[in-house]
């Protein structure tokens, strides 16, 4: 088995070598997966919440799965309370909110859901979206698209990475991860 090429990065002062995955053809990124990474995801939700820490939030939003530990280690650092918007329905979620994305790294459509009971607590809230790469937009597009159906207000998006070199200025982002294009 040949060795997989990597990507160094350093985010909040921790070193990490990023596997380098095609996801189009001649096109490869670098993926991050913080989980189980709690080294890093204790660094990089410390330094999110510093950066967030004037903003006048009320609640945390993430997508299921990878955002999850950095949104848990958030809300206790920042004492709010955090939402995650599920990419399976399970009944018990009733009358949820529904949006479509398609993420950069399965290529293909994923739903979001809202859960009935979160719909109700989001309502009139200032909510601050937050993941761990923002790629394509995708995903921020459908978490937009729950939180305002359900009455809710964005006040901030933040990401550990962005990637590529799309317009990112209006995400709270620790660094940003190019695209390997050949």
């Amino acid at each position: 088995m040949t060795e997989r090429e990597t990507y160094t990065v350093v985010i909040a002062g921790i070193t990490r070598h990023l596997p380098l995955f095609e996801v189009a053809p001649g096109v490869r990124i670098a993926i991050f997966n913080m989980l189980g990474d709690t080294i890093v995801v204790k660094a990089t939700a410390a330094a999110l919440a510093e950066q967030l820490k004037s903003t006048p939030a009320e609640v945390l939003v993430t997508a299921e799965a990878k955002g999850i530990p950095l949104i848990y280690e958030m809300s206790a650092l920042m004492g709010l309370p955090y939402i995650v918007l599920r990419k399976t329905y399970k009944s018990y979620m009733g009358d949820a909110i529904k949006a479509e994305t398609v993420s950069i790294t399965t290529g293909k459509p994923q739903t979001l859901y809202l859960d009935e009971k979160d719909k109700a607590f989001i309502k009139n809230k200032k909510a601050v979206l937050v993941d761990d790469v923002i790629s394509t937009g995708s995903t921020l597009k459908g978490m937009e698209q729950v939180v305002e159906q359900a009455g809710g207000k964005i006040v901030k998006t933040a990401a550990v990475f962005t990637e590529g070199d799309a317009d990112w200025s209006n995400v709270v982002a620790l660094a940003n991860l190019p695209v390997f294009a050949e």
